[in-house]
């Protein structure tokens, strides 16, 4: 399974691949905003930046939401470097844009995917990646994961080459429970990637291990 960072912030960006595991970002928006990245001259030069520090995919939103405006945004999108995956939302005028910019050997991310007949509908339109939004399914009382099981069945009965991008990730557990059903990426803060580092055991073992290794020495 792949690891994205789901940030426009640098530094953990560098952070992230710094440790040796981050596989591509994902961004929207309103991360660029966070960062207080405005204009569209710095919102372009801020995904080059990104681009420049990951070796895969950086997913970067478009905010039209008519077919004619996402083409556009999309083509200049993927101008700025070949790593750029154009992220399209889940509507109408989304799929035809993903199926129209499959045709022009564009990489695209469906996202605000909450149901698997959302996700058979991306994958017929050829999308590169989906994001079915685990956390914002949970918080409606609705099984996120369930959903991610969901797909990767269909999509392994059917034979469909797009790929499960677990988005919304709010917690370690969530990155887990993506690994074991058949997730192909998740995309996670930093925070939650960082928590899988953590167990009160380890913790417990290296302190015994040192203080051995210092009396053995003494």
């Amino acid at each position: 399974m792949k690891f994205f960072i789901d940030t426009a912030n640098l530094a953990q960006i560098r952070e992230a691949n710094d440790l040796g595991i981050l596989d591509g970002v994902t961004t929207n928006p309103s991360l660029m905003a966070k960062e207080g990245i405005k204009g569209t001259d710095n919102v372009m030069k801020h995904y080059k930046a990104i681009c420049d520090i990951v070796d895969g995919d950086v997913s970067a939103e478009v905010i039209s939401t008519d077919f004619a405006g996402m083409i556009r945004e999309g083509e200049i999108l993927a101008s700025i470097d070949e790593k750029i995956v154009v992220k399209i939302p889940m509507i109408k005028d989304g799929i035809k844009a993903i199926k129209h910019l499959t045709l022009m050997g564009i990489k695209t991310n469906c996202t605000l995917v909450f149901s698997s007949g959302q996700a058979i509908l991306a994958a017929k339109a050829g999308a590169t990646y989906i994001s079915p939004f685990v956390g914002r399914l949970d918080d409606i009382s609705y099984d996120g994961i369930q959903l991610i099981a969901e797909i990767a069945q269909i999509y392994a009965v059917q034979g469909f080459q797009t790929q499960i991008l677990a988005a919304s990730i709010r917690n370690p557990i969530h990155i887990i429970k993506s690994a074991q059903f058949g997730a192909h990426v998740i995309t996670s803060p930093l925070e939650s990637i960082l928590a899988l580092l953590k167990h009160p055991l380890t913790d417990i073992g290296l302190e015994k291990f040192l203080a051995d290794h210092k009396k053995s020495n003494s």
